[in-house]
C-alpha cells in the first residue's frame, strides 16, 4: 500500500511510519519553545485532525519527527499569527498536497525540530534599532509612546521587531511615533472588547476549554485586524474618489 499523501508531503515515509516519542517526551520537546502548551493541548489539537500519531497495540500515542514538525507549526501559527485551527488545518492540508499558501512564493516548511535555545535572546536598544531600521531617538519615542517596551535591562524582545519595522516605515513618510498613538489606543480597545468574550472561559479549569478559548482569541484577532483593514482601505479609497 503507498503512503498517503498526507504523510508524503511531511517528511519520508520511514520518518511518518516510525514512531519515536511518547506524548510526555513530545510535551518535554516542545515546551522550550512553547511553555504554555499541555498535554490536553496535544490530545485536542489531535482530536482536531491536525495530528496524526500511531497507537500501540495497548493504545499509546507515539509521535514521529514530522508529527513534532507538525504540532510545531500550528503552535507556531497561532502564537505568532493569531490563525484559527480552521485556518491552520487548510495550510497544512494544502502543503500534504504540495501547493503553494496564499501570499508565498512556494510551500511554507515546517518548523523544524528544537535546538533546545528556546526564543531569540531580548536585543541591546543598539541592536534593536539596527535590526528595526529606527535612528536610537525614534527608538525612545517608540518607548516613550506606548508602541514598544522593554525589560528590567533596558532590552527589547526580538518579537518585537515588526512593530518596529513598521514605525520605522512610517517614520519615512513623515509619520513620527508620537502620531503613532492612536494606533497603541485602538488596539487597546480591541483587546479589551476580545477579552470580554474569551475571559469567562480562560478561566475554566479544564484544558480542553482554554484550548478552545486559545482557538477562539486567535479567530477574533485575526476577524478584528481583518476589519481594520478594511475599514483603512475602504476610507482610503474615498480619498481617491473625485
Amino acid at each position: 500500500m503507498g503512503v498517503p499523501e498526507r504523510d508524503r508531503a511531511l517528511g519520508d515515509a520511514a520518518d511518518q511510519h516510525t514512531p519515536r516519542l511518547t506524548i510526555g517526551e513530545v510535551l518535554a520537546v516542545l515546551r522550550d519553545d512553547f511553555p504554555d502548551v499541555t498535554i490536553s493541548k496535544i490530545r485536542y489539537l489531535e482530536s482536531e485532525d491536525l495530528v496524526h500519531p500511531q497507537r500501540t497495540p495497548s493504545g499509546y500515542r507515539k509521535f514521529s519527527r514530522a508529527d513534532v514538525s507538525r504540532l510545531r507549526y500550528v503552535l507556531t501559527a497561532q502564537r505568532d499569527h493569531y490563525l484559527p485551527l480552521r485556518v491552520i488545518k487548510d495550510h497544512l492540508d494544502a502543503l500534504d498536497r504540495g501547493e503553494e499558501l496564499p501570499g508565498t512564493g512556494g510551500a511554507t516548511p515546517l518548523p523544524p525540530a528544537s535546538t533546545g535555545e528556546g526564543e531569540e535572546a531580548p536585543l541591546t536598544a543598539d541592536q534593536f534599532a539596527r535590526a528595526a531600521g529606527l535612528e536610537p531617538d525614534q527608538l525612545a519615542d517608540c518607548v516613550q509612546f506606548g508602541l514598544l517596551s522593554t525589560d528590567a535591562d533596558g532590552r527589547h524582545p526580538a518579537g518585537d521587531l515588526p512593530i518596529a519595522r513598521a514605525a520605522a516605515g512610517l517614520a519615512r513618510h513623515g509619520i513620527e511615533p508620537r502620531h503613532l498613538r492612536v494606533y497603541r489606543s485602538a488596539v487597546e480597545r480591541e483587546a479589551g472588547l476580545v477579552e470580554q468574550l474569551v475571559a469567562p472561559v480562560l478561566r475554566a479549569r479544564s484544558e480542553e476549554a482554554r484550548a478552545r478559548a486559545t482557538e477562539k482569541l486567535g479567530e477574533l484577532a485575526a476577524l478584528s485586524a481583518q476589519l481594520h483593514t478594511a475599514l483603512l482601505e475602504t476610507r482610503l479609497r474615498d480619498l481617491l474618489r473625485p
